[in-house]
Parts: C-alpha cells; structure tokens; sequence
C-alpha cells in the first residue's frame, strides 16, 4: 500500500489501534473520520512522529450521507476504503426494542452502504480501488440473542458480494472480513477475561485486512474470509 491513500473509518477503536498501524507501517497515507477526541487521543499516542506525519484526522458524522460525501471529496484520492465502525449488541427477539434495531442497522449496515458508495464512485473514477468491510461470524453463523447484529452484518457481506459483482472487469475489488470475537478491552470489559487468549487479536486481523486492501489481492473478489482465531 505504498504511497496509496487509504480511507480507514473507525481507526481509533479497538480494533482499529491494531489495523491503523499495519496500514501507515505498509506506506499508506491516512484520512480518518472521528466523533471522539479522547479516542484520537489514545491512537495518537501509540503512532510514532513519522506516522502520524500521514495521518489527517477528519471529525465526521458518518451516519449523515452529506458528511460522507464531504469526507471522501476532501480526498485528493480514495485507493483503499477499511470500514471498521460497528458495534455489537444483544438482547432476545421478542424483547428486543424496534429503535435498538434501527440502530444496530443504522450503525452496522447503513455506514457500511454510505462509505461504500461514495468511495466507490471515486475509485471508478480512477479504475482502481480495494474496499474491505468487517462482517462477523454471526453473520454466517447467527447465534440467539444477536438477531440485530448477526441481519445487519450479514447485509454488510451481501452488501459487498454485490459491489463486487459489480466491479468485475475493472481494477477494483472488494472482500469482507468475517471476524470472530476480537480481543479488545471493551470486549474483554464486557465478557470477562476468560478464554480471550483464544479470541482474535486485532494485530493479527490486520494482517488479513492489509492482505486484501494491497494490490497482491488484485484476483479476490467477494470473498468472505473468516478469521475466528481458536474459537
């Protein structure tokens, strides 16, 4: 990813402190959108001078289709779209409240959708571009209790198998990522530390994500690739 510019949303989360230092460590320059300062913050200090010399931080709302627009024009180019925002949830069908539900979507599927489109038409533009966006296992494998998280990830992988379909016959491509769970603090907060040593570490999804989001994967197309760690 040398020298490309590369949209990374959700780069000051858990799993984006390990996936934003693969991308700078592989050349990339970075534009990330962020709500949370103390978030850019906490990123920061982890990245070196020289890192963070490629780093353009964006305050952007990025469940308001003007803000992405905003975003992804301010870009000199959009090579490489990561989309790492998402958020997890459970609770019981027939409890499960109709507003938690549009939020799961809102927050899971419809960024997902919103980040996706408006890259995309940069990268058509230019005839080359990688997308990759974070499913789930539950996705694939949906569990009780995550009926809102396991339909709006299993939208963000139709959502990508579509835009791949669509994209053949030009140079650009894109994969979804089919985490299990991944060993971050707010996970570990939430599910105790029991078992986490066989959770996926976001250094090692990074790997997979980089993989997908460099021009060697230039031949995978709609992949959903799982990576569940020991789990």
């Amino acid at each position: 990813m040398n020298g490309k510019q590369v949209l990374l949303t959700g780069g000051t989360g858990g799993l984006g402190l390990g996936v934003t230092p693969a991308v700078l460590e592989r050349g990339a320059t970075v534009t990330l959108p962020y709500i949370d300062v103390r978030s850019v913050d906490r990123l920061k200090g982890t990245l070196s001078y020289h890192q963070l010399s490629r780093v353009r931080f964006v305050e952007t709302d990025l469940t308001r289709e003007a803000s992405i627009e905003a975003l992804v024009n301010g870009m000199e180019r959009v090579d490489v779209l990561i989309h790492l925002v998402g958020g997890f949830s459970m609770g019981k069908t027939h409890e499960y409240s109709y507003e938690q539900w549009q939020n799961d979507i809102e927050l899971n599927l419809n960024t997902t959708f919103l980040v996706c489109k408006h890259s995309l038409r940069r990268m058509l533009e230019q005839d080359y571009g990688r997308i990759v966006t974070i499913g789930s296992r539950g996705a694939v494998q949906p569990g009780g209790q995550l009926a809102a998280y396991c339909a709006s990830k299993a939208g963000v992988v139709a959502l990508t198998q579509a835009i791949a379909d669509e994209t053949k016959g030009t140079n650009i491509t894109a994969n979804v990522v089919l985490p299990s769970v991944i060993d971050t603090p707010a996970n570990r907060a939430a599910m105790g530390d029991q078992g986490a040593d066989q959770w996926v570490k976001p250094e090692s999804l990074a790997q997979v994500i980089c993989f997908l989001a460099s021009e060697t994967a230039k031949d995978v197309r709609g992949a959903a690739v799982p990576v569940y760690g020991n789990i």
